[in-house]
């Protein structure tokens, strides 16, 4: 877990939203119990991906069964703490796509996001936080993907715009947007 916090430490905000969140994420790693595990309801570690086309004008997005709406790729990290490594995972079984690989190792993005209280599975969720890390990908638009039924159920490249115009969740396009805003910055986050 020093790995994960040391990273986290050393990442450099691009924003309020940013620096808070990792304050709170490097609380949490101090002052909780289990935090990468779903073990804590109150707040766990998730980690997502921003999967983008070689030329950074389409990213890969999944249909989100419980949230109904476009979203990226990503899970809990249920105990693991190469958040990486849990971000490559979740991007490969919910889009199908086989090649793909990390335009660094670098933390690309911080969020601490609210998950509203929900059926998954048929059984009850209670509202919590997902500390949250977020790897820039990159894949072959070209490849094959396919959904994954029970968390998607459509997968497509979407242009950048379209992919950060989240009606449904506002504080996610606000996140997306930001996102795509980190694809034209040099040395965002660690990425070059």
């Amino acid at each position: 877990m020093q790995k994960l916090r040391d990273a986290i430490e050393a990442y450099r905000p691009v924003n309020e939203q940013e620096y808070r969140d990792r304050e709170v994420m490097l609380y949490a790693l101090d002052a909780l119990d289990a935090p990468l595990t779903r073990d804590n309801p109150i707040a766990h570690f998730s980690a997502s991906s921003w999967i983008v086309n070689p030329r950074r004008d389409r990213a890969l997005m999944a249909w989100h069964n419980i949230y109904r709406t476009w979203a990226w790729t990503g899970g809990h990290a249920d105990g693991e703490a190469d958040l990486l490594s849990v971000a490559l995972r979740e991007a490969r079984e919910e889009t199908g796509i086989a090649q793909i690989t990390p335009v660094s190792p670098a933390i690309y993005s911080l969020e601490v996001l609210p998950v509203n209280a929900h059926i998954k599975r048929g059984k009850f969720v209670s509202a919590h936080l997902h500390l949250n890390v977020t790897y820039l990908l990159t894949a072959d638009d070209t490849q094959p993907i396919r959904a994954k039924p029970d968390e998607n159920s459509a997968v497509a490249w979407l242009p950048l715009a379209e992919a950060a115009d989240n009606r449904d969740e506002p504080f996610m396009a606000t996140i997306y947007k930001k996102l795509n805003q980190k694809l034209t910055q040099p040395a965002s986050g660690g990425v070059q």
